[in-house]
């Protein structure tokens, strides 16, 4: 699935599926620009694009403010041109009982998961919409679509996001432009191996008896940003290992 000529943008690139979503997308062909907090971790998946003879670009910044969005998102437009694909891969996560969470909690992660999406969209759709073709490639959670314990604030999010999907790929549909996610399920991150997660009883526990690898979600996350699924929008992909069957 060729993506030469197009230009990516990956949110939380910098490490996880993050980054195996950005070296996915610049082996198809993709020029990529590496958003991420950490501005190392973003260079870093640099490196190994450039080293791989792919093209790309970091850019530092919060995916949550709209000032660090609209910098991010004109680096990008000054280094390759109109932006065709976006990932919004950036994300936190919370074990927190819930008569635990504080508003400041709810907040933050509410402002990251969801408010941040929403923002980037409305940055870069104008780039699609000149074009006439787009792909917006959200990235959910497993946990919005079975619940998950001490999780509500960040499930909630999640859950926000799948019906922000449906909602905008209805709203673009006709305009060439695809909106789908990608809920991941026990993938073996920095992130997961920093929770409090058992990995040994959920990998007892999955249909497939093992993690998920980063390069998992990537795969399908190129496929949503193909030329071959223009026909697929609005849609929960779940790469889960048998997790979830809805």
């Amino acid at each position: 699935m060729s993506l030469t000529g197009k230009v990516a943008i990956v949110t939380g690139g910098g490490s996880g599926i993050g980054r195996a979503i950005s070296l996915q997308l610049a082996r198809d062909g993709a020029a990529v620009s590496v958003w991420d907090l950490n501005g190392d971790s973003a260079e870093q998946t640099v490196q190994l694009i450039v080293a791989a003879g792919g093209r790309a670009i970091a850019c530092v910044g919060d995916a949550s403010s709209k000032s660090d969005i609209k910098r991010s998102a004109q680096l990008t437009r000054e280094e390759f041109g109109t932006i065709s694909i976006l990932v919004n891969n950036a994300g936190i996560s919370s074990f927190t009982p819930f008569m635990d969470i504080s508003e400041q909690m709810i907040d933050r992660i509410m402002s990251i998961n969801i408010k941040g999406p929403m923002l980037c969209c409305q940055e870069v759709i104008p780039d699609m919409l000149e074009s006439g073709w787009g792909r917006i490639i959200n990235i959910s959670s497993s946990s919005a679509q079975t619940g998950a314990p001490m999780m509500c604030h960040y499930s909630a999010s999640k859950g926000g996001v799948i019906a922000f999907t449906k909602s905008l790929g209805i709203e673009l549909a006709a305009k060439g432009i695809t909106v789908n996610n990608i809920p991941p399920g026990f993938v073996d991150t920095p992130m997961l191996r920093n929770s409090p997660v058992d990995m040994d009883r959920q990998i007892e526990a999955s249909p497939m008896k093992r993690a998920g690898r980063p390069e998992d979600i990537a795969t399908a996350c190129a496929f949503l940003a193909s030329e071959q699924a223009g026909y697929i929008t609005g849609q929960t992909l779940g790469v889960n290992g048998g997790r979830v069957m809805p």
